[in-house]
Parts: structure tokens; C-alpha cells; sequence
């Protein structure tokens, strides 16, 4: 029987441990032919579709690096924005620290290409000034410069271990609560849903200042709390100092007022104490004394309907629970790289710290928003001060120091903004690093002298305050942005590469375990974080010596970037507006010129894109050491402080974040 045209009869041999393949066919001879005739055709296409791509490929990278350029260009040329009262003593010392890299670098080159000797036998084989101090230089750095240094990289190097530890041991804590399947429970069945009047009384408090992009999405996600009405009171405490917004907000408020929701609008006259004064004058209100639980949303978060039933219930039956704190979730974490890499920081701090600590320790920093308090548990720690820029954290020290305990809810999550733009975000973390050392300061008596365990003292002292907020920005600043560029000049004291490499990689692969989307992001996240380092070393110091800038305090820019909770929102913002325009066509000229005023307002004041000259300091000054560094071919070294130095270059020049005219 004859086979198919299409088909050929095979047969494998084994001849010496080679496989042969045959193909009977009286036409193989033309099959071969076709073969070869295909060949050098498919050859020429494959050959094409890869030129295409290369040529794509460097097309893509000619136009980015030329926009770069141009970019780097045109904000070097723009006047600088960062006054001086922003540079202070430590733009000074790096500025000084910078010129004597220079001079190094000069003088280690010419030593180089002099082919000069480190050690010199006898002193009559140096020859000329300029060797003999050279050699007088290496004489005197090995005796008593290498020493000095290398203690001071021993010391940052034992408190780098130690706060490692610490990240382990939290990431061991958060992997045995995943594997145990632990997360707080509370009884389903705690409030009659027939039964209004079994639900406690909740204040729900809005607190905003200059928020124009957010304020209305808020308030319209608070509005829609699904909890019973006569039991629920919105407060929205508006900061603001312009005139067209508090109309704006005022309208936005009285709106929902007349759908049926119990909201109420207040504006302070003397604005002090920011959002802790806000806060406490909402407090003071005598109707307060009605309410058992207390919420607390900022400008920019969507809660879903359900947030009050997820947490409210945890309070029932633990008279010494004081905060119920939920998750933050990010609306806009992809859209940019920054916001990706605060992706990753925050899920770590939520997913492991906030977890871990409300687990095994009952307590934890609150962090300011989405979450629920006891008034009770307020006011017996002495309700809102106004004496930091930290006040959620201050409230929660207090809290825990009188008894009260913490639940973190992991798994119930609260809709908000990340800052886009690096002015933002750096004004943000100035914030959060120099206020926890305001508070320590303030603290430290009334801990030594509490009546909470010493396990509770040790743990709010050691670890809350000293490791966590202290030693952290004090020696990632000082380790990889002061010592490791000085070994490069002072070899003798080199820092070996598990402490500039290895453990590092290691860490950042712990942090960004809980966001694991975001593995490729790896290597700018360790960079990212020695980068921000120099802003968190600042802002620590300040707070701790109380300088100028300690009690900053700049709210942080909001986009108002839309999302599924406030599309219904939306849509009734939209159709409000449309009412609005009719009734305004039939107002007076007054009313015509409010309106005009309105519009004005609404639209954002164009600004541009900064120049950070700490953190272009710290990119030069890291650059000339990888320089140094590739004289004495060190390797990874190099590497570490090319990318560490172009890393601060891009921070600099404000190329990370949203870009504005």
C-alpha cells in the first residue's frame, strides 16, 4: 500500500551512540530542493524582522536620551527654586565634602598615570614636591585616617545589622500569621439590622485644607456609608483659606444634605494647630458627647460602603479596645515610577509592620486616616495636641501608654492618592521623619515613667522610636552616602561587598515581597531608598535638635484621580452641575461673577519642576568616587556608586514623578 504523498516513511538508527535519521521517499530528492530554495528566503525576513528591531530599538533610545537631554538642559538653565532656608548645614558639608572629592580624585589620577608607588622604601627614591606629599598623604591616612573611618563604618555597620534583624524577624512574624491563616473576628451577628436603635452612634470627621481636587469624591464615598441614618453625623472640618473653595465645599456639603444624610460643614476662624487643631475643635462640639466610635477619613479617601460594618463590630464586647486601623489602598500606584517604588514601601509597612505589631503587640503608629476610635479612649489620653506635626502618632503613644489596645484589619481596605511628583513626596517623608523625633523627645518622661510593662517601654523606646525612626534614615544616610564614597579614597578601610551588596539586595527583597507585582523593580527600589535617605536624615535631625524645618508642615498634593468607588459620585456631580448652570442663568450679575470666580479658581495654578542641590551634591560627590573606584578596578564597588550617583542625579534634577512646566 502506498503512503501519502505528504508523508515519508522514517527510520532512526543507533550507529555509535548517534542517532541517524532517513527519509525513504523516491521524491526526498525534491523535498531537499524545496528545502534549500526556502532557506536562504526565510533567512533574508528573519534577517530583515531583527534589523527592524534594532534599528526600532535605537531609534527609541536616540529620541529618549535626546528628550533627556533636553529635558536636563532646560532645568539646569530655569532659575533654582530651592531657597536656601531649604539647603541649610547640610548642603554646606556636602557641598565642602564634594570639592575635597574632587581634589582626590585629581591628585589619585595624577598618582595613576605617574605610576607613583603606595609604599616607599627610602625616602631619597621619591622624586619631586608633589610625590612626597603624596607619599606624606598615605603615611598619615593609614595611620590615623583609616582607623577613624573604619570604626565609624564598624559602628553603622552594627546598627545596619540590627535593624536587618529587626526586618526579619517582622517578615517571620507576618509569614507565620499568612501560614496560621490569624486575622481579628468579630461576631457577625454583634448589631440588629431590624433593629436601628442596636447600632452605636458614629461620628464620621473629614479633615481638609486646600484639597480642591479631592474634597468632593470624599465626601461623596463618606456620604454613601452604608450604616443607619439617625445612628451616623458626617463632620467636614475645612482648613481652607480661600473663599471660592469654602463655597464650593459648603455647596458640595448642603447637597448632600438635602438627599437626607445627617452632614454637617464647619469652618474655623483661627486656623491653628493644622490638622490637629482641626480635629480638636470638631471635638469640642457638645454633641460630640452622643457619639460612642469616631472615624476619621483625609480629603483624598474613598472608604466602601461597608467600612463602618467591617470595623465598628470589633469594639463590641473589649471595653479596652481603643483603635481599629484599616489598610490603604492606592488608586494611582502605576502611574509613574514613583509612585510604584511608595507602592512597594507602604504595602511592607501595612502588610508586615502594622500587621505584625497589631497582632503580637496589641498597638501600633495610627496612621491618621481610615480608621476608627473610641472617644473615650481619646479622651482619657488627652485628646488631639497640637504640639507636633505628627499628631496621629502622638495620639497613639498616649493611647498605649494608658492601657488601650490596637487591631489592625488587614483585609478591609481604604481607597486613596499617592503624591506623583517628587517636591510632594519629599515634602510628605520631611514630615513623617521629623515629627516622630519631635514626639520622642516630648515622650521619653511620660514613657520611663508609665505604668505599662517594661517588655511595652522597651519596645515603644527601642524599637518604635530609636530603630525604626532614628537609626534607620541615621545610617543608610551615613553608611552609603558619606562612608562607602570615602573608602574609595581611603582604601584601607574598604567596606566589604555583603554590606554594599548582598544584605542590601537580600532586604529589598524582603520589602517588596508583599507588593510582588513589583520585582522588577527591585534594583530601583534599593537605589531609591539610599537616594530618599538624605531627605529622611534631615528631616530626622531637625526634628530631634528642633531646627527651623522640624515644625514644616505642607499638605500634600492631590490630583483627584477617579476610581470604581466614585463613579455614582461623579455622575451626580455631573448632573448637579448641570442644574446649577440653568439656575445661574436666571441669577442676578452678582451671582453671574461668583460663578465666573468659581471657574477661575478651579483651575490649577501651572508650576514647574525643581532643582534639589543636596541631592545633586550627593550625585556628583558618588560619581567621583565610582571614578576613584575605577581606578583601583574594585568591581562591584563601582557599579554601586555609578547607578547610587546617576540615581541622585535623576532626584536632582527632578526627573522621577510627575513632570510640570
Amino acid at each position: 500500500m502506498m503512503a501519502p504523498p505528504s508523508s515519508f516513511p522514517v527510520s532512526i538508527e543507533n550507529v555509535n551512540e548517534f542517532t541517524l535519521l532517513k527519509i525513504h521517499d523516491s521524491d526526498s530528492a525534491k523535498f531537499l530542493e524545496k528545502q534549500k530554495a526556502s532557506t536562504p528566503k526565510q533567512l533574508t525576513w528573519f534577517l530583515l524582522l531583527k534589523l527592524h528591531r534594532v534599528l526600532t530599538l535605537l531609534s527609541w533610545l536616540t529620541n529618549g536620551f535626546k528628550s533627556s537631554f533636553g529635558l536636563i538642559k532646560k532645568r539646569v538653565s530655569l532659575p533654582d527654586d530651592e531657597g536656601p532656608k531649604h539647603r541649610g548645614r547640610l548642603y554646606r558639608f556636602l557641598r565642602v565634602f564634594l570639592a575635597l572629592s574632587i581634589a582626590g580624585l585629581a591628585i589619585e589620577i595624577i598618582a595613576h598615570y605617574n605610576n607613583w608607588t603606595l609604599r616607599v622604601i627610602q625616602p631619597w627614591e621619591v622624586d619631586g614636591f608633589l610625590e612626597w606629599s603624596y607619599v606624606a598623604w598615605i603615611s598619615f591616612r593609614e595611620d590615623y585616617v583609616a582607623p577613624l573611618v573604619l570604626l565609624m563604618s564598624k559602628f553603622c555597620i552594627v546598627l545596619f545589622m540590627i535593624q536587618s534583624l529587626d526586618r526579619l524577624v517582622l517578615c517571620l512574624g507576618c509569614f507565620w500569621i499568612k501560614y496560621k491563616k490569624i486575622k481579628p473576628t468579630f461576631d457577625e451577628d454583634a448589631y440588629d439590622i431590624e433593629d436601628p436603635s442596636s447600632f452605636p452612634m458614629v461620628l464620621v470627621q473629614i479633615p481638609m485644607c486646600n484639597e480642591r481636587e479631592v474634597f468632593a469624591q470624599s465626601i461623596g464615598a463618606v456620604c454613601q456609608l452604608d450604616w443607619p441614618k439617625d445612628r451616623l453625623l458626617i463632620q467636614v472640618l475645612d482648613d481652607s483659606d480661600d473663599p471660592n473653595l469654602q463655597q464650593l465645599i459648603n455647596e458640595e456639603v448642603s447637597s448632600w444634605k438635602d438627599k437626607g444624610v445627617n452632614i454637617i460643614y464647619r469652618h474655623r476662624l483661627i486656623r491653628t494647630g493644622y490638622k490637629a487643631g482641626n480635629l480638636s475643635s470638631a471635638m469640642s462640639c457638645d454633641y460630640v458627647k452622643d457619639y460612642e466610635f469616631v472615624a476619621i477619613f483625609d480629603a483624598d479617601f474613598q472608604p466602601n460602603p461597608d467600612f463602618l460594618k467591617l470595623t465598628v463590630p470589633h469594639f463590641k464586647g473589649k471595653p479596652d479596645l481603643g483603635l481599629v486601623q484599616a489598610r490603604w489602598s492606592f488608586v494611582n500606584k502605576d502611574e509613574n515610577l514613583l509612585t510604584r517604588l511608595q507602592n512597594i514601601n507602604l504595602c511592607f509597612h501595612f502588610e508586615v509592620e502594622q500587621q505584625v505589631n497589631g497582632h503580637f503587640l496589641n498597638f501600633f503608629g495610627f496612621n491618621g486616616t481610615a480608621g476608627v476610635w473610641r472617644i473615650k479612649a481619646l479622651e482619657e489620653s488627652g485628646g488631639w495636641l497640637e504640639r507636633t506635626t505628627v499628631e496621629d502618632m502622638d495620639i497613639a503613644v498616649r493611647a498605649h501608654l494608658n492601657g488601650w489596645k490596637f487591631i489592625y484589619l488587614n483585609d478591609v481596605k481604604v481607597l486613596c492618592e499617592l503624591p506623583e511628583s517628587y517636591e510632594a513626596y519629599k515634602k510628605q517623608q520631611h514630615r513623617w521623619h521629623s515629627g516622630p523625633m519631635q514626639l520622642f523627645r516630648l515622650c521619653l518622661p511620660a514613657i520611663i515613667t508609665s505604668k505599662i510593662s517594661i517588655w511595652k517601654k522597651c519596645n515603644l523606646i527601642f524599637l518604635f522610636f530609636l530603630l525604626r525612626k532614628l537609626i534607620l534614615p541615621f545610617y543608610s544616610f551615613t553608611l552609603f552616602c558619606i562612608i562607602l564614597p570615602l573608602t574609595m579614597f581611603i582604601p584601607e578601610s574598604e567596606l566589604p561587598l555583603w554590606v554594599v551588596c548582598y544584605v542590601p539586595i537580600f532586604m529589598s527583597f524582603l520589602n517588596i515581597l508583599p507588593a510582588p507585582k513589583s520585582f522588577p523593580f527591585l534594583v530601583p527600589y534599593l537605589l531609591f531608598e539610599n537616594t530618599m535617605s538624605v531627605t529622611k536624615f534631615n528631616a530626622m535631625v531637625s526634628g530631634l535638635f528642633q531646627l527651623g524645618s522640624a515644625y514644616e508642615w505642607v499638605v500634600t498634593k492631590k490630583t483627584g484621580r477617579s476610581s470604581e468607588s466614585d463613579l455614582l459620585s461623579f455622575a451626580e456631580r455631573e448632573s448637579k452641575l448641570s442644574s446649577e448652570e440653568k439656575i445661574q442663568r436666571r441669577n442676578s450679575d452678582s451671582g453671574l461673577e461668583l460663578l465666573s470666580k468659581l471657574k477661575q479658581a478651579e483651575a490649577p495654578k501651572k508650576k514647574r519642576n525643581m532643582l534639589y542641590r543636596k541631592e545633586l551634591a550627593l550625585a556628583f560627590l558618588l560619581l567621583t568616587a565610582a571614578a576613584r573606584s575605577l581606578l583601583s578596578a574594585q568591581g562591584l564597588h563601582f557599579y554601586f556608586l555609578l547607578f547610587q550617583g546617576l540615581a541622585f542625579l535623576v532626584m536632582g534634577l527632578d526627573l522621577i514623578g510627575e513632570q510640570v512646566s
